[in-house]
């Protein structure tokens, strides 16, 4: 009754801690989630006040199947203000959140066969989407002492005749990690010698960077554009995880695959949801600012209190909301009851079911070594959070 490809896809692993938490918090039981991918801020009243009107004022209907033109071309603009990119609208496909994006063009690009670089740690959803796609996801492992980024000898041991595409992701979730304009310079001086090669550029998290400023491959590799796609969307930097809006911006025959595809499987996003991210791209940054500085306070607390902890490995990100630290030094170790902790899934079920505390293991990002810690929270659940953690580490055997 299923098919083979529903059979071989895995739920998403954040999305399971999640529920599970959620579910023993509506048990009666006290639980500090830093398992969620969302800001805990409020969207900006002025994006609100926008769909309020779109709603009031009766703009209710279908749009474009790629989107609003007002609001692709204000995405255009915001691509040359903000990242000194030149792409134009027709080129840029709204959807329904950032994922959706990422989806639909690994849909319009990868055939049966086809091999994508993905460099772990990884979001948990890229290699389930290259399987839909019916491709070979292939894990490139990188390491702590490089903040888990890629390196171009990494890269070059990797790349085959089979690779269509490589997945990039700066500010990285899972780790937080952002790649220098150097950095991906490098990368792209490994990608010249590989001409056919599409690179997926995630930069969701481009408004949460905390020391300097956010770099695309293409302010890199300008040379470049013609086969990469840029995906990007409004949930994490406005707080606008709901409201379901992202896009993709790339070459043109490639974001007209995605549009042929996004017409039969969803259409547009919601029309009151493009309202509101035309105000958010149109409005002031003001409150992107200040939901930047609190987290970037949040991180500076979470990492000095994580590396105060024996055992524990954590680098300071610079940029999303996650730290990702390395934990494997309490891996074999025995809980009170005598219960073996053999994997970080093992260990984020105990911090959960015994001391109230959801992250997300490494291994459902491709790295066994870490676990994932959201500081998408209050820094009063945040100091609560982090004594529960030293308490159910400490007691470890």
């Amino acid at each position: 009754m299923i098919s083979n490809r529903a059979k071989h896809i895995s739920p998403s692993e954040t999305l399971k801690i999640s529920a599970r938490a959620k579910q023993l918090a509506r048990e009666g039981a006290s639980v500090i989630s830093l398992s969620a991918g969302e800001p805990d801020f409020k969207t900006p009243t002025h994006i609100c006040n926008a769909a309020i009107k779109a709603i009031t004022e009766g703009f209710h209907g279908y749009t474009m199947n790629t989107g609003m033109p007002e609001l692709r071309e204000a995405v255009s603009q915001k691509l040359l203000r903000d990242n000194r990119i030149q792409i134009p609208a027709d080129q840029i496909v709204l959807s329904n959140g950032a994922k959706q994006s990422i989806g639909f063009a690994i849909l319009a690009t990868v055939d049966k066969g086809d091999d994508v670089l993905i460099p772990a740690p990884y979001w948990v959803s890229y290699p389930e989407m290259v399987k839909m796609a019916e491709g070979n996801p292939v894990i490139v492992k990188t390491h702590f002492e490089n903040s888990y980024k890629l390196t171009p000898g990494q890269l070059d041991a990797a790349l085959t005749e089979k690779t269509k595409a490589i997945i990039l992701c700066t500010p990285s979730n899972p780790t937080g990690a952002c790649y220098t304009r150097d950095e991906l310079k490098d990368l792209a001086d490994v990608l010249d010698n590989y001409p056919d090669v599409i690179i997926f550029s995630d930069e969701i998290y481009e408004y949460i960077v905390f020391d300097g400023e956010h770099e695309s491959i293409l302010n890199a590799a300008p040379h470049l554009i013609d086969r990469t796609v840029i995906i990007n969307g409004f949930s994490k930097g406005f707080a606008m995880t709901g409201w379901r809006l992202g896009y993709m911006a790339g070459p043109k025959p490639i974001a007209d695959a995605v549009a042929k595809i996004q017409s039969q499987e969803t259409s547009a996003p919601s029309s009151i949801s493009q309202k509101a991210g035309l105000a958010a791209y149109t409005g002031t940054m003001n409150p992107v600012n200040e939901m930047r500085k609190a987290f970037m306070e949040r991180r500076d607390f979470l990492v000095k209190e994580l590396q105060s902890i024996e055992g524990v490995k954590c680098f300071k990100p610079q940029g999303a909301f996650y730290v990702f630290p390395d934990v494997s030094s309490f891996l074999g170790k025995k809980t009170a009851t005598g219960e073996v902790i053999s994997t970080t899934t093992d260990l984020s079920l105990y911090l959960l079911e015994e001391h109230g505390i959801a992250t997300v293991p490494g291994d459902a990002f491709g790295e066994p070594s870490g676990i994932r810690l959201s500081y998408a929270n209050s820094m009063e659940d945040l100091t609560e959070a982090v004594n529960r953690l030293k308490d159910g580490l400490t007691s470890l055997q």
